[in-house]
């Protein structure tokens, strides 16, 4: 059984940060990338960032600039840095890891606001 699960979703005003984290456990036995994707009710999930395995990462153009993936896919770890967070950037974030099969977590909810 696989496990995905992101924290440090949360609410924060128009210019602030917030970091979250994915942790995967269970049967996985290699991973090639982590990615993160976020959705909003009504819209299709959308790509924001990824990380692969040789430590190689990708940004969407709404975020670049202003999110940083890191991680180690070694650990079945990532974490997402957001800074300059605009409300446009409110959504639930998930966390997806390819291991030959992709596995998503639940999602965490991001909501940007004053």
């Amino acid at each position: 059984q696989v496990q995905v699960v992101e924290s440090g979703g949360g609410l924060v005003q128009p210019g602030g940060s917030l970091r979250l984290s994915c942790a995967a456990s269970g049967r996985i036995f290699s991973v090639y990338d982590m990615a993160w994707y976020r959705q909003v009710p009504g819209k299709q999930r959308e790509w924001v960032a990824r990380i692969f395995s040789s430590g190689i990462t990708g940004y969407s153009d709404s975020v670049k600039g202003r999110f940083t993936i890191s991680g180690d896919t070694a650990k079945k770890t990532a974490y997402l840095q957001m800074s300059s967070l605009k409300p446009e950037d409110t959504a639930v974030y998930y966390c997806a890891v390819q291991a030959g099969q992709l596995y998503w977590g639940q999602g965490t909810q991001v909501t940007v606001s004053s």
